[in-house]
């Protein structure tokens, strides 16, 4: 009796698994058909669109985003449709995700916020690939924007990673956001030089280095008496690449050529007046 009732408990549960079996396994086959076939295709559109991304004229710091992003979702849709395929409840699915992501949202809160950052820079564009900018205490060449983070090449060839969460919400310099730039200098001559000369010696610097516009027009003016010397402002404009090589260039014409024209560069001075007490 004990027998027959282990016989028929045993062929309950093997009828029930054959069942399982009819029922689930063609879903699971099918499923796995699908998985196969919609990441092929997920990859070969990634591709296409990057591909078409790359030829456009987007600016082509967004292309890696947003490649990324369909990437991202062609996948989430595939494994959605794979999931409904093989009977997992989508309405329970969903709340344990939401639940998860909201727990990892709260752990990861700094990494979301560089990605927000990285959004938004991608979207407002405050720089591009190339541009020399000045942001969270340094400053360099753009190189790559990434969605977590912007890196940037320094004068001296250092590489500087910054997280585009502070970098979209800080103090930010873009010197390459204009064509124009213009060069500031102060230039002192000693007291008792003649001001016509020095205002010569500028205007022939200036008419020789080509660099320098003539449009908007160099400004020159005396700006302060100091204590061992009178003090010029001289402002010229430029094309952005040629900044530097301006001002250092007209640095050297000044120390070089200033005696040509009577000039004299002041250095501090102290006057010692002794008197003989008797």
């Amino acid at each position: 009796m004990l027998a027959e009732q282990q016989v028929t408990l045993v062929n309950k549960y093997f009828d029930k698994i054959v069942d399982f079996g009819f029922e689930y396994i063609p879903k699971l086959i099918g499923g796995i058909i699908v998985l196969v076939i919609g990441l092929w295709v997920t990859r070969i559109i990634t591709k296409a669109v990057g591909k078409s991304l790359e030829k456009s004229k987007i600016d082509q710091s967004l292309v890696p985003f947003l490649k990324s992003l369909i990437n991202i979702a062609l996948k989430a849709l595939v494994a959605i449709t794979v999931m409904g395929m093989i009977g997992i409840e989508m309405t329970s699915f969903v709340a344990i995700i939401g639940a998860a992501g909201l727990a990892v949202g709260m752990a990861l809160s700094g990494t979301l916020q560089n990605f927000a950052g990285g959004v938004i820079i991608l979207i407002l564009k405050p720089f591009k690939l190339g541009d020399f900018i000045e942001a969270q205490g340094f400053s360099g060449t753009v190189k790559e924007i990434t969605i977590f983070s912007t890196m940037l090449n320094t004068p001296d060839k250092k590489l500087v990673i910054i997280p585009n969460g502070p970098l979209s919400t800080g103090a930010l310099i873009n010197y390459s956001a204009e064509p124009l730039r213009r060069v500031d200098w102060t230039f002192g001559i000693a007291y008792g030089d003649d001001v016509e000369n020095f205002k010569k010696a500028l205007n022939d610097f200036i008419a020789a280095d080509e660099r320098i516009l003539k449009d908007p027009a160099p400004f020159m003016g005396l700006s302060a008496l100091a204590d061992s010397s009178v003090n010029f402002t001289v402002r010229v404009w430029v094309d952005g690449p040629d900044y530097w090589g301006v001002f250092f260039d007209m640095n050297e014409k000044v120390y070089t050529k200033f005696t040509d024209y009577n000039l004299n560069i002041p250095f501090p001075q102290v006057d010692f007046n002794v008197r003989n007490f008797k």
